[in-house]
């Protein structure tokens, strides 16, 4: 009997014991694969991903800007200028008109850029000065031109010039439309007539807009180049060497770089150059008999539109074509051609740039509903046109 009772406490003592163990095992066990686990599928992804990919090697640029200097141009411009002495009435009375005024001799200095072999120069407005002005071209191999100004366009900043010169080395158009935020450019230029400077840079916005600071017709393309005084008028060009831009103004606090700095596109200063030759002035479309003003949102909220996007009719004159198209006060023009209109400015440019005698679509927006005016579009005053 005891025994017996002996071997059942044996076996039982030696199953606890052996339960002890397996469980002590089993955690052990767990413990070691939950601590592994990480770390094992750590190393298989470590060793599974692919290698990462070196760092995209900057272009060698060396051939492209060497080619792209000789047609940079240096321009300077000489104009006399008559200031008044005085403005005392009396003095006016004793002493004749032309002794009450001195004239001074006043220069501006800038870029250009050579787009034609026979002679044709871009560059800027404000660069050329006004009218009558002795305007001279320096080339990279110390040669001097003077110029002869054929047009100006104040609305862009741009002013075509002529040389009396053949076989000059030309800076080839490039399309600013598929120009791409973060692509490589350069900007060459004179700035403080340090003469065939070439900066490198990326393209920091497009279609850029700077409410009237610089131009009334404002398509910018913004870029981190280094742009100074004495750059307006030169080359924006991108890693294929074409002509992308004409660099026009900086944005700056003092005066000097700061990594702002902002080119007419390309396109739009190619249409600028082509009218200015072809016609004397650029010809840009108009709807005559109507007033705008820009959108905001109390504006939207009062008159339903869905948002703050597009261009308020403020006025019409009642005899006017618009009018008779259908066109009303309060109008909301949301869409050019089937082209949203995100602002007034943006609507001003499809506008100006739409052909001349052309019917174009605008979509509305009226006591919150959607139509369609057609309008056909007039020629704007104030280009000038040979006979």
């Amino acid at each position: 009997m005891l025994r017996r009772l002996f071997v059942v406490i044996s076996s039982v003592t030696i199953g606890l014991m052996a339960g002890l163990v397996l469980t002590g095992r089993m955690r052990t066990a767990e413990v070691t694969s939950a601590a592994a686990g990480p770390e094992s599928q750590a190393t298989a992804q470590a060793r599974s991903a692919p290698a990462a990919a070196a760092p995209a090697a900057l272009p060698d640029l060396t051939g492209i800007a060497q080619r792209a200097i000789s047609s940079v141009t240096n321009i300077s411009s000489t104009q006399v200028v008559r200031t008044p002495l005085t403005n005392d009435p009396f003095f006016r009375y004793f002493f004749r008109e032309d002794d009450l005024y001195r004239e001074r001799r006043q220069q501006s200095l800038g870029s250009g850029v050579v787009v034609s072999a026979d002679g044709y120069v871009l560059t800027n407005n404000h660069v050329v000065g006004s009218a009558g002005a002795d305007v001279r071209v320096g080339f990279s191999d110390k040669r001097e031109v003077r110029a002869k100004v054929i047009g100006t366009d104040p609305l862009t900043d741009l002013a075509v010039l002529k040389l009396d010169a053949t076989s000059l080395p030309v800076l080839g158009w490039g399309d600013s439309s598929k120009l791409r935020v973060a692509e490589w450019v350069l900007a060459i230029g004179n700035p403080f007539q340090l003469n065939q400077t070439v900066t490198l840079g990326i393209v920091s916005a497009t279609n850029r807009r700077l409410e009237g600071r610089v131009a009334d017709y404002e398509d910018f393309i913004q870029t981190d180049a280094a742009i100074n005084p004495g750059n307006s008028g030169g080359a924006l060009i991108n890693a294929r060497g074409e002509l992308v831009g004409i660099n026009t103004a900086i944005y700056s606090e003092s005066g000097g770089y700061q990594g702002i700095g902002f080119a007419v596109p390309s396109n739009l200063a190619r249409h600028v150059m082509d009218d200015i030759i072809k016609y004397g002035g650029v010809r840009r479309g108009t709807i005559r008999g109507i007033q705008l003003q820009p959108m905001s949102p109390q504006i939207a909220n009062e008159l339903g539109a869905p948002d703050a996007r597009g261009v308020l009719v403020l006025g019409i004159v009642r005899s006017s074509d618009a009018y008779t198209a259908g066109l009303r006060q309060y109008d909301v023009i949301v869409a050019f051609n089937g082209t949203t209109i995100e602002d007034a400015s943006q609507f001003i440019r499809l506008l100006a740039d739409a052909e001349i005698g052309s019917t174009a679509t605008l979509t509305i927006v009226r006591d919150g509903r959607q139509r369609t005016v057609q309008l056909k579009i007039e020629q704007a005053a104030g280009a000038r046109t040979r006979v």
